[in-house]
């Protein structure tokens, strides 16, 4: 069995010594030629029918080389049966609730998550009526007879909550568990692991971690991968196969990345705590975070996440960011440089205020992700955009 390093650096290269290359090669082919009408109908039917691969590749938005081979590596690295990646973490999503919209009509979700999450499942344009929580312990209560997902994010976006997966799963039942792992990766945590039926990750952030690729992923069992693959020929959510070459690219730094910016992260989050112009740190290394004692357990680390409140409100969060030098005032996360955001007038601009305020998203609240610069410059940064 082969450890993760091992596995970020060869996923996805099993056919590198029959094609005699060394670096993953890129197929940019719209369409395949077909010799034979009988093996092309009968590649076409397989791969319409959700299969992951068949002996035509017939016409890419049904297979395309380079995407298989990054959706074979990062499989790997979650420990699933199978990947199917998209054209971003949204299209992944899409294609989860439509194709368990066909199971029943209500899902699930706890708050708070993503904002574009929220706002696609507040708006039911998948055909999901969505209840939110904000505990998970009401899981349980809150199950239908036609509940068809249930859907949870740790570290949540973006006050860092953790939740636990297995008691998730457990409350849940017959109702499979959707992971967004986006914040933590395959390095930090494997849902899977804990009974997750699938695992969802923008894949535009840390695993492809350099700022020039947008795609999505869901690891799951093969059952549930026919699917999805069949929802995305139909929808034409494909991932281009540049945007899988880079993602397959920046998979073997994927734990050399995420382990430095958390060291970096572990550092910045007890030194904020200790500032005088922050009145709150939200970080799962830090005493009393939330559920901080699955650090270790459910994850290896605390990640490299982070968002803390500045005394001053919104005033003082848009000084903050218009001051930073080295860091870069922007939305995304999980990128070799430090990215520092507002929520609530960002990636969250689309909750409901009520919303907002529940679950923490206030004002004054940022959000950083922390890179892999030296902490030093990082920190310097941080005190001279506070002051």
């Amino acid at each position: 069995m082969q450890r993760f390093q091992t596995k970020a650096v060869h996923g996805g290269r099993d056919d590198f010594g029959k094609l005699c290359v060394h670096a993953p090669p890129l197929d940019l082919s719209t369409t395949y030629p077909i010799a034979d009408l009988d093996v092309g109908t009968a590649s076409f039917d397989a791969l319409i029918g959700g299969q992951a691969h068949a002996e035509n590749p017939i016409y890419a938005r049904l297979h395309n080389p380079t995407v298989a081979r990054v959706e074979n590596a990062i499989a790997a690295l979650e420990g699933t049966d199978a990947c199917v990646a998209f054209g971003s973490g949204m299209a992944a999503l899409t294609a989860v609730l439509m194709d368990r919209a066909q199971h029943g009509k209500h899902v699930l979700v706890v708050r708070p998550l993503y904002g574009t999450s929220d706002h696609l499942l507040h708006s039911g344009v998948c055909g999901l009526e969505a209840e939110f929580v904000t505990d998970p312990a009401d899981i349980g209560a809150r199950l239908r007879a036609d509940t068809a997902l249930v859907i949870i994010e740790t570290p949540s976006n973006p006050t860092l909550n953790l939740i636990d997966i297995r008691a998730v799963v457990q409350a849940a039942g017959p109702v499979p568990v959707l992971v967004d792992s986006t914040f933590a990766s395959p390095v930090l945590q494997r849902p899977a692991e804990f009974g997750a039926a699938y695992v969802w990750h923008s894949a535009t952030k840390f695993l492809g971690g350099h700022g020039d690729v947008i795609a999505g992923v869901v690891c799951c069992d093969e059952t549930r991968a026919g699917p999805l693959r069949t929802m995305r020929a139909a929808t034409g959510a494909l991932l281009h196969p540049l945007a899988a070459y880079l993602l397959h690219r920046g998979l073997p730094t994927l734990k050399l990345r995420v382990e430095a910016a958390q060291a970096n992260a572990q550092v910045l989050a007890q030194r904020l705590l200790e500032h005088p112009a922050v009145s709150k740190v939200f970080y799962p290394g830090l005493p009393g975070a939330v559920n901080g004692h699955l650090v270790g357990t459910q994850m290896s680390g605390p990640g490299a996440l982070m968002a803390f409140e500045v005394a001053g409100g919104h005033a003082a969060a848009a000084s903050v960011m218009a001051k930073v030098r080295v860091m870069t005032a922007a939305v995304s996360l999980g990128s070799t440089d430090s990215l520092i955001q507002h929520p609530a007038g960002l990636t969250h601009r689309m909750v409901p205020e009520d919303v907002k305020r529940a679950t923490g998203i206030t004002p004054g609240l940022l959000r950083l992700s922390v890179g892999i610069e030296d902490v030093e410059d990082l920190w310097d940064d941080l005190v001279q955009a506070l002051r």
